[in-house]
């Protein structure tokens, strides 16, 4: 194993001030994945990383890094011609927004994605690793006898009266315009290219009612369990941690937007052959699928992973199908596109 790589992998701090984190890597015998760390790196290890070094005989180097962190990182190593990543994680908009970074990926090649992925898994600069959904989330005990089923019912505050929460996370300007053209009427296909006009007169009506404006994931989910709302846009994810620590919640999955984190394999990466293969193996790990999705609360995009759960548990996930079909699936080349202007729009807004 390469001293360097595995130096920068676990060490970072130290390899930074040693100049190694952008050393070449000189052996092929591990694949360096730059990821959170916490749980789920435990998770990923124990049902993930180590099986596929007894299949393979590679080695998964985990980096913990946050994912901002990450390009950073990353555009350096580029720069410098000089990269230590083989694999990077990436959401949607980075596949459109950062594709001259991220290698091309041969979706046909991926035999365990093809045959277990989802539709849409394999992108032309990504593999999905875990989906969820920004969704509407309320509480049970406040909503007895009729339970909110749409972002029609989330703006409806004559039926259902109450607090609402709304995301404010610097990053996914996209998504509030998209779910208040939802409740504005507007088609699921049609929500692309967005009418920024009429999704925010539409904006205008609910912002009234928003109590609170949560910042990240822990944040919604303990506004859940304080009861501070009656109902919020939430990760899926988050929800689920709130229901399964006895908060009376429940999630909505009609009109959710679908939320992807992609395995991405970044260009010029050392062992891309590697990467792929353990994408490859991922997909294929039924067994260690289960219990990783239970410690992330999200899905992976392997339905022979999904079937080893029983029913009733497959319908906590975004990627049961059921709750897949309700999904609004995002159009990330317009959003790329129109970044810029999102954001404008969104800043502007907020502050009035």
């Amino acid at each position: 194993m390469s001293v360097s790589r595995l130096t920068a992998a676990t060490l970072p701090g130290l390899a930074l001030s040693l100049g190694l984190l952008c050393a070449p890597a000189l052996h092929a015998d591990e694949v360096v994945y730059a990821t959170t760390g916490g749980l789920m790196r435990q998770k990923l290890e124990e049902h993930m990383y180590i099986p596929f070094k007894a299949a393979t005989g590679t080695e998964i180097i985990p980096f913990d890094i946050e994912v901002p962190d990450q390009w950073a990182r990353a555009e350096g190593m580029l720069r410098s011609g000089k990269v230590e990543f083989d694999i990077v994680t990436a959401t949607g908009p980075d596949l459109v927004a950062r594709a001259d970074m991220l290698m091309d990926i041969d979706c046909d090649a991926l035999k365990n994605v093809k045959e277990f992925g989802l539709p849409g898994s394999c992108e032309a600069k990504g593999v999905a690793r875990t989906t969820g959904g920004m969704v509407l989330s309320y509480n049970k005990e406040v909503f007895k006898d009729k339970a909110p089923q749409s972002w029609a019912d989330f703006w409806n505050i004559a039926d259902f009266p109450g607090p609402r929460g709304l995301p404010d996370t610097g990053d996914r300007d996209w998504w509030l315009p998209a779910v208040a053209l939802l409740a504005d009427g507007v088609a699921p296909d049609q929500i692309f290219p967005m009418d920024l006009d009429r999704a925010y007169k539409k904006l205008d009506e609910i912002k009234p009612h928003i109590s609170v404006w949560w910042k990240t994931g822990n944040q919604v989910a303990q506004i859940m369990r304080d009861a501070e709302v009656v109902m919020t846009m939430s990760y899926s994810g988050r929800s689920l941690a709130a229901i399964k620590d006895g908060a009376p919640w429940d999630i909505a999955w009609n009109g959710g937007i679908r939320d992807t984190g992609y395995f991405s394999v970044l260009k010029n990466a050392p062992n891309a052959e590697g990467a792929l293969k353990f994408i490859d193996f991922f997909y294929g790990n039924a067994d260690g699928q289960p219990e990783f999705m239970r410690a992330a609360l999200y899905a992976t995009n392997a339905t022979n992973g999904l079937s080893k759960l029983d029913e009733a548990e497959q319908k906590l996930f975004a990627t049961y199908p059921e709750n897949y079909a309700q999904l609004l699936k995002p159009e990330f080349k317009w959003i790329g596109e129109n970044r810029d202007a999102l954001r404008a729009r969104w800043t502007e807004w907020l502050a009035q």
